[in-house]
């Protein structure tokens, strides 16, 4: 079988005065039988090419697999007299949502069972999950396509009924008010983006009530409840700024009050404790400061400070308990918890046994508790729970997740620091110690690098499969991403963007002048935003690499861009540039992927999409790969698989997740080993 060629139809592209030809603009129109014909020639191809590795795929599934617990069951988490938990089955896709009333001796009641709700669907992904103040009833959020066109439900948890199905977009963002009779969720206007905030009263027929409309194409609406309960925060953000809305969750009917009018640039984050708020705010702080204000005065003009801003501390997040509050901060690319004891405003940090790591947010319903908890998980150590004790100061593994067969001691991770132009950029790695070797190896380096999203060293059973196949991994913390602070992120965005490419290149030459790898031995990946960079790069230096992994890649940028009917191209404005503005058009003119593929050797491709993936759509990497076999020089493989019944975020399925998994890394051994066949 020889690889599908979509025929051309010209489309002239004209834009402050730059003219583009694009071929293949008709790709587009999923309506047309031609264009889902081309899809399905593409997926044959594909497995036609990938059959000679079923072996190889069945064998890597079975090891990913065997890295799974099947029958685990998180941590509980009480609020109330409940205890919450999630669990799994052996053989089932799905978890189980669970609780036990007063003991974990007592017994189980099954809220929802994913795995009976899935069996109509080719997908299903729950969202969000929220379980009323009084125990009685939950929300909750699916996806049933992988569109992202959600659906939110009201479940009575003693009978089983489904007291409301509401059909309209509802988004991911629900709160319950206290009485539980009240519940507040978000809509999504055609763009995707979380625009309306709406009151649902139970066992009213008539419609729900609209609470609030954000006209600004820039912003989002996020909802959640303090810690404290009492208080529903309505957040509207984009990249620069903040505006918190909020009503007391007793009273759920009352006006909306506004705590600070959004002001360009200023970003604030609010959490209330009794008669007052906190404030986390870049309020003349860049890094981020910490301060307070009265409940009844909420204006930025009477902040006072707390903790003020550290010119090598960025402060993240915040969690604000009756006696202490807990800060995520970032130090050199490190994220560090700093506890501060609110009578003496004492602060100190917690004591992590790694150097590189994620750590990250767990459940902490009891605002009057003095124990806080966290996860934590590294390249080599698997996710853990820890309870750390604000007055004792004593840290607690309260739970680690169970991984089959794996030894933690027979990994090595490190922090590696490559140097671009005077700038130090991190680079994390990981391999296994009996399989290092002397020379270049195969090597896989992944980089993501804009939204200021950190992709801190995390623990991946995926990983482990790469690495006990002799594989180095690699994680370039590029510059458009949050790893070293605010500046890290302004540095790779908008007419800067360039600098993540720039950055991504240095971190491969790295690791090959450190002897871990060769052009012939290095792959790389990324996803989404992350596609954009490899896609950049691949155009840019094709020489340095000998396989690529691009998943729902964001590739036409230009031509996204300009289409501002599309989900969350206004709201990236400020992350791209504005194509109708002429410099910004230029500049990503000039990296796009799609625009710049150009006559020159490729190396080994898979592209992978989503057919109802409404964040990139499934014609970037469809026209791009169509664009790519015009003109690639080479013999390479190029592979493009669209997922039929998926979406931005792949499988839903644990089991189908690992399947795909094994199917990527089937193809990177291959391209490796010289076993792809065109």
């Amino acid at each position: 079988m020889t690889a599908p060629i979509a025929h051309k139809l010209p489309k002239q592209r004209l834009v402050h005065g730059d003219l583009f030809i694009d071929d293949y603009d008709w790709l587009k129109d999923r309506t047309n039988p031609e264009v889902m014909a081309y899809i399905e020639a593409e997926n044959a191809y594909t497995e036609e090419i990938m059959a000679s590795s079923a072996d190889l795929q069945t064998e890597i599934y079975g090891d990913l697999r065997g890295y799974l617990k099947e029958d685990d069951t998180s941590a509980p988490v009480q609020r109330g007299d409940y205890f919450y938990y999630t669990r799994t089955e052996v053989g089932k896709e799905y978890a189980v949502y669970c609780r036990k009333y007063k003991s974990l001796d007592h017994p189980e009641e099954i809220l929802l069972d994913a795995n009976r709700e899935a069996e109509k669907h080719a997908f299903y992904t729950i969202s969000a999950f929220k379980v009323s103040p009084d125990h009685e009833r939950v929300a909750f959020v699916v996806d049933v396509d992988g569109s992202e066109s959600y659906q939110l439900l009201i479940k009575d948890l003693s009978s089983g009924e489904i007291l409301a199905c509401l059909t309209q977009q509802a988004c991911t963002f629900l709160e319950w008010a206290n009485d539980s009779q009240h519940l507040f969720y978000t809509v999504v206007d055609r763009s995707l983006r979380s625009y309306q905030l709406y009151r649902h009263t139970l066992g009213e027929s008539e419609s729900d009530v609209l609470i609030y409309t954000e006209t600004d194409g820039g912003f989002f609406l996020q909802l959640e409840k303090s810690k404290d309960q009492q208080y529903i925060l309505m957040n509207l953000v984009n990249f620069t700024t903040t505006e918190v809305r909020y009503v007391n969750a007793h009273k759920p009917l009352d006006p909306w009050q506004v705590f600070q009018p959004r002001v360009p640039e200023l970003i604030y984050k609010v959490a209330s404790h009794g008669n007052q708020f906190f404030v986390l705010s870049n309020h003349e702080a860049a890094n981020f400061c910490l301060l307070r204000t009265p409940s009844d005065r909420t204006e930025m003009s009477y902040w006072q400070p707390v903790l003020a801003e550290d010119a090598d501390i960025k402060r993240d997040a915040f969690e604000v308990f009756e006696t202490h509050i807990a800060l995520y901060e970032r130090e050199a690319g490190v994220i560090y918890l700093r506890i501060l004891a609110l009578d003496t405003l004492d602060a100190h940090r917690i004591a992590l046994p790694e150097s590189a790591y994620l750590v990250s947010p767990a459940a902490n319903p009891d605002f009057t508790s003095h124990e806080f908890n966290f996860q934590y998980s590294s390249l080599v150590q698997p996710l853990s729970l820890y309870r750390y004790d604000m007055q004792t100061r004593q840290l607690t593994l309260i739970h680690q997740k169970e991984v089959p067969g794996y030894n933690p001691a027979d990994y090595h991770s490190e922090r590696l620091w490559v140097e671009v132009k005077g700038v130090q950029v991190p680079l994390s790695i990981v391999y296994k110690k009996s399989l290092r070797q002397n020379g270049p190896q195969p090597t896989h380096l992944y980089g993501y690098g804009a939204y200021g999203t950190n992709v801190d060293p995390y623990f991946s059973t995926a990983i482990v499969g790469l690495l006990d196949r002799g594989f180095v991994y690699a994680i370039a913390h590029v510059r458009g991403g949050g790893m070293l602070g605010p500046r890290w992120y302004a540095d790779g965005k908008l007419q800067k963007k360039q600098n993540s490419f720039q950055d991504f290149i240095a971190c491969a030459e790295h690791l090959m002048e450190q002897g871990y790898t060769s052009p012939e031995h290095l792959s790389i990946e990324g996803r989404s935003a992350g596609g954009l960079l490899v896609g950049a790069v691949v155009n840019m230096r094709p020489d340095l690499f000998r396989a690529v992994v691009a998943e729902v890649p964001f590739v036409d940028v230009t031509n996204t861009m300009l289409d501002d009917s599309l989900a969350l191209t206004v709201t990236a404005y400020e992350e791209w540039g504005n194509p109708n503005v002429p410099t910004d058009y230029a500049y990503m003119r000039a990296y796009s992927p799609y625009d710049n593929v150009s006559a020159q050797d490729y190396p080994h491709m898979l592209v992978i999409s989503g057919m109802n993936d409404p964040r990139v759509t499934y014609w970037e990497p469809t026209k791009w790969v169509a664009r790519l076999r015009a003109h690639k020089t080479d013999h390479h493989t190029l592979l493009l698989n669209t997922q039929m019944n998926a979406g931005h975020m792949g499988a839903s399925g644990r089991f189908e997740y690992l399947k795909q998994t094994a199917f990527k890394y089937a193809f990177l051994v291959q391209a490796h080993h010289n076993a792809l066949t065109k």
